[in-house]
């Protein structure tokens, strides 16, 4: 989400660090500042989470028995000066019995930002699986983790990682500056890459083929770390896998009228989905005529502007019938929904508001009869108090590791204290470079037909214009019924499922 979760064994000693040890710095070099020195700074030491913690596991599955190794750490942070930073909290699954040397890795971080990793490891790729779909997602719903027969466990071994502020991550150093520098998308970049590498190191798996997935915000984390590994930490990538990616900002920013071309096979999907449910599940296959739409005469008309209006008429009539909008209000906003505005519209009369992580999910608005809107998400924020919960529980229970303080599911504080740049962040330049510079890296990208926060069709235009090297046997978008988290839908999941292992195998 932009915005996750025996017998107890001491990891070997080639797996662990002593604490005295200098760990690289943000920027990739490695501090000598304190080099040897046995005492860390007081702040430092106060904030330290615990030592890591290696606990062996089982699970059963459909067919087949997983057995492996399980950690709950961090890795510590330095800046150029050999002060610490930051420790970063990861969940590590390594399948014993394997060769090391040759089995794949990927690692795995949600967006945000603000968000922790927990959506995925949860949800979708984890050994263990929340219910987050149906009687699941409510807030009062029971944390309970089942075994997750949609696994990647079978087939690549599994990093989840935390960005700082996001569950147990932390910062051991004080000031505004290190929040700045972290919580910026160059900096928080290269922390997340500084830390694959670190770990790659840690456990001796720089020569595992290594692949990342990123879900939502990931879009932009996603390419531009894989980017960072490539020519910055001296790591190659075989693959990256983006779930409900944003790949540009600029596209939904301001007074672009791609925005409105972006988001309209998603509401006219919404509107198909409720007025024929309990018909077959819909597929992007049923939305080819709202995409020609949307690519074609609409775009046309949008560009000709309201100084048109046989042009605006036409469009707005044409809008409310495809996404079921009464033709009034679609006229007086001249066709061009906002998502917030289709939220509201698209049943006010009977006073709910669709969900934007799923719009095909409905529920109550709060205060329907207000002139503004006051609602949240009735399809992301039931899944905050169970998530939470359910990441809490794995961490300190099953794989016994019991940081001090809260677990942040999802920090508005990182939120709000993001700095994107100069300008509306985007990674498709370095989703560009990263195809072109290594001839064999893969991409596979996933979205669901429902989502209004990341709409599958803003990743279908971006992907068109790559250039011909970014062939299909190298890039593929596949697009599930479901909303931002797919994979809450035991299909999609599935199907996404045996995309990942296609691509990594």
């Amino acid at each position: 989400m932009a915005d996750a979760y025996a017998q107890d064994a001491i990891a070997p000693s080639s797996q662990r660090q002593p604490a005295a040890t200098p760990s690289p710095s943000p920027s990739g070099e490695r501090g000598g500042a304190g080099r040897g020195s046995a005492t860390p700074p007081p702040a430092a030491e106060q904030h330290r989470l615990p030592p890591d913690s290696t606990t062996k596991q089982t699970v059963t599955l459909p067919g087949r028995t997983l057995d492996f190794s399980a950690t709950a750490g961090s890795i510590r942070l330095f800046d150029d000066k050999g002060e610490p930073q930051a420790d970063i909290a990861y969940t590590s699954y390594q399948l014993d019995g394997t060769d090391h040397a040759r089995r794949p890795v990927t690692f795995l971080f949600n967006g945000g930002p603000g968000a922790s990793s927990a959506w995925l490891q949860l949800g979708a790729a984890g050994p263990w699986r929340l219910q987050i779909g149906g009687d699941g997602a409510v807030s009062s719903a029971t944390p309970d983790l089942l075994p997750n027969a949609e696994t990647w466990l079978d087939f690549t071994d599994l990093v989840f990682i935390d960005p700082v502020g996001t569950g147990y991550s932390r910062f051991v150093a004080s000031g505004e500056d290190v929040r700045k520098r972290f919580f910026s998308v160059d900096g928080d970049v290269s922390s997340i890459a500084l830390v694959i590498r670190r770990w790659l190191e840690k456990y001796d798996r720089l020569s595992s083929p290594k692949f990342v997935a990123g879900e939502s915000y990931g879009g932009i984390r996603g390419p531009k770390i894989v980017r960072n590994l490539q020519t910055q930490q001296g790591v190659g990538v075989r693959g990256l896998i983006l779930v409900s990616p944003l790949l540009d900002f600029r596209d939904f920013s301001g007074s672009s009228l791609l925005q409105y071309m972006n988001t309209l096979p998603t509401m006219a999907a919404v509107a198909r989905e409720v007025r024929e449910a309990g018909k077959a599940p819909l597929t992007r296959a049923d939305l080819a005529d709202v995409e020609r739409y949307a690519q074609g005469e609409f775009l046309t008309d949008l560009i000709k502007g309201q100084v048109d209006t046989q042009a605006t008429t036409r469009l707005a009539d044409k809008v409310a019938a495809l996404t079921g909008i009464d033709q009034a209000v679609s006229r007086r906003l001249a066709g061009r929904l906002e998502v917030s505005e289709f939220r509201r519209e698209f049943d006010r009369r009977n006073g709910r508001v669709t969900g934007r992580y799923d719009a095909s999910v409905i529920g109550f608005d709060p205060y329907p009869d207000s002139n503004s809107a006051h609602f949240g998400d009735p399809s992301g924020d039931p899944l905050k108090a169970p998530l939470t919960s359910a990441a809490v529980e794995l961490t300190t229970r099953k794989l016994n590791w019991r940081p001090d303080g809260s677990y942040h599911l999802l920090s508005e504080s990182v939120n709000r204290s993001w700095d994107f740049g100069r300008g509306p962040a985007e990674s498709v330049s370095q989703l560009r470079q990263i195809l072109a510079l290594d001839p064999k890296t893969k991409l596979l990208v996933g979205h669901g037909l429902f989502d209004l926060a990341t709409p599958y069709f803003a990743s279908k235009v971006i992907l068109d214009q790559l250039p011909a090297f970014a062939s299909p046997d190298r890039v593929k978008l596949v697009v599930y019924p479901g909303g931002h988290m797919f994979y809450s839908r035991d299909g999609a999941r599935q199907a996404f499922r045996a995309e990942v292992e296609a691509l990594v195998k």
